[in-house]
């Protein structure tokens, strides 16, 4: 069996940009995603440390803050799991477009079903990414309503 051409294999280099560029966008969000799972543990971290030290009127606040930090990294860990599989499944997909190209093989049905795995996958961690944005959110709300009540101390 003959290799290709160059002249084959320029289509499939031209195919093969769209994955390498959805690979390099993932990888970004990858990149944001971890550092927002870095700072969601470590704030975690100080709280507990914390918590004995607050008073009985603040640890119900405190304890609150840690679950909505527990619910952040378990958000954050499903979207960089599924991020990174969509990227493994976007190299899968520019290995398999060679492949198809190299041995002269019909290999629609798993091109196919590597891209929609691969949107698939971006997807639902672009979704978790966003329910952690709402979290932070949620924590941000429980800071300030604990910053608007009157302080007993102060007359």
């Amino acid at each position: 069996m003959p290799l290709p051409s160059l002249t084959d294999l320029i289509p499939v280099l031209q195919i093969a940009v769209g994955p390498v560029i959805l690979i390099s966008g993932a990888g970004l969000v990858l990149l944001s995603m971890t550092n927002r799972l870095g700072r969601a543990i470590d704030r975690a971290r100080i709280l507990k440390e914390e918590l004995p030290a607050h008073s009985a009127a603040e640890q119900p606040n405190t304890r609150a803050q840690l679950r909505i930090l527990r619910r952040r990294a378990q958000l954050l860990r499903q979207a960089i799991i599924l991020v990174s599989l969509s990227i493994l499944l976007a190299a899968l997909l520019i290995i398999s477009l060679f492949l198809a190209a190299l041995l002269r093989w019909d290999a629609g049905w798993l091109i196919l079903l590597l891209f929609v795995g691969c949107l698939g996958a971006l997807i639902g961690g672009m979704v978790r990414f966003i329910e952690d944005v709402n979290q932070s959110l949620a924590a941000l709300e429980l800071d300030l309503a604990e910053g608007e009540r009157p302080n007993p101390t102060v007359q």
